[in-house]
């Protein structure tokens, strides 16, 4: 199933995506949580009941919603970094990496975003509030997770996985090598674009064959399989949840394959007016506009 997040001029909602883009509301059927998060927290559940209200129900056309991010967590929305060989030699040799010597972690660089920079498809990322003009994106896909939990051996991991959507994690780059610690370079209001939809774990067989391919103004950047991860899915899961109590709905940033802007001599960094679109097989494309 494919559930969104999405506002119509009564208000916000939750529902699944038909495959012609309209949109069943969850809010006709009362027993339905009213929030992503919530209806994650009701499992199985309360997606056999939004499959039954799906096959019956009355659509909204897509020409009357509006997107949002698919999912607010309650956790800051979790990042890993340097997760794709050839993007850890790309920042490594970049100049902006002030978080460590080693090129390759021998362990998953795990950092957050603020919930304050979440947006949704379509919305604005407003880089010209960088004052350094060092904004970059990032591509990549992210796991939200069901049923919550801590200390999870990598070998129960796939049980936790609810499903996956996109997220870009833009960054401020000067800020991020200013700091050290990622944090406030990857936080700036709007910097955290997600969707456009949150797709359930049964619709993607094998997350491991779909391809992470990011374009700016058309233009090819970004394209790698999930195969190529370094730490994959399972171990990003054991490492995070060894100290952090994960919660349903939490969201994991899985890492960015190599051609972000700074990879570029000179580097191709965010304009205002750029496009940038994220891709993921299976899931669709994320886009928003630089302003």
């Amino acid at each position: 199933m494919k559930l969104v997040t999405f506002d119509t001029d009564s208000g916000t909602s939750i529902g699944a995506l038909r495959e012609n883009g309209d949109v069943v509301d969850f809010a006709t059927d009362p027993a339905l949580p009213r929030t992503m998060a919530e209806f994650v927290a009701g499992g199985r559940p309360a997606l056999d009941r939004a499959a039954r209200l799906l096959a019956s129900a009355a659509p909204i056309p897509a020409g009357e919603v509006t997107l949002r991010a698919p999912i607010r967590p309650r956790n800051n929305v979790m990042c890993v970094g340097k997760n794709y060989l050839d993007h850890a030699k790309e920042f490594a040799g970049s100049g902006f990496d002030a978080s460590q010597r080693q090129t390759v972690p021998d362990a998953p660089v795990v950092f957050s975003k603020a919930l304050s920079s979440i947006v949704g498809p379509g919305e604005d990322v407003t880089v010209s509030a960088d004052a350094t003009g060092t904004s970059d994106y990032e591509g990549e896909l992210a796991v939200v997770i069901g049923e919550g939990g801590s200390r999870i051996p990598a070998a129960e991991a796939w049980r936790h996985v609810y499903g996956y959507t996109i997220v870009n994690d833009l960054t401020v780059r000067e800020l991020q090598k200013r700091h050290v610690q990622f944090f406030i370079g990857k936080s700036a209001a709007t910097y955290c674009p997600m969707g456009p939809c949150l797709v359930t774990k049964d619709e993607i067989p094998d997350v491991t064959a779909l391809w992470v391919r990011t374009s700016v103004n058309g233009e090819p950047r970004q394209a790698a399989p999930l195969a190529d991860l370094i730490f994959p899915i399972p171990t990003l899961i054991e490492a995070i949840s060894a100290a952090v109590t994960l919660e349903p709905g939490d969201v994991i940033a899985t890492g960015t394959p190599s051609g972000v802007g700074i990879g570029f001599d000179p580097p191709r960094l965010l304009a205002p007016g750029d496009l940038i679109e994220v891709s993921i097989d299976g899931i669709g494309t994320l886009t928003n506009r630089a302003v």
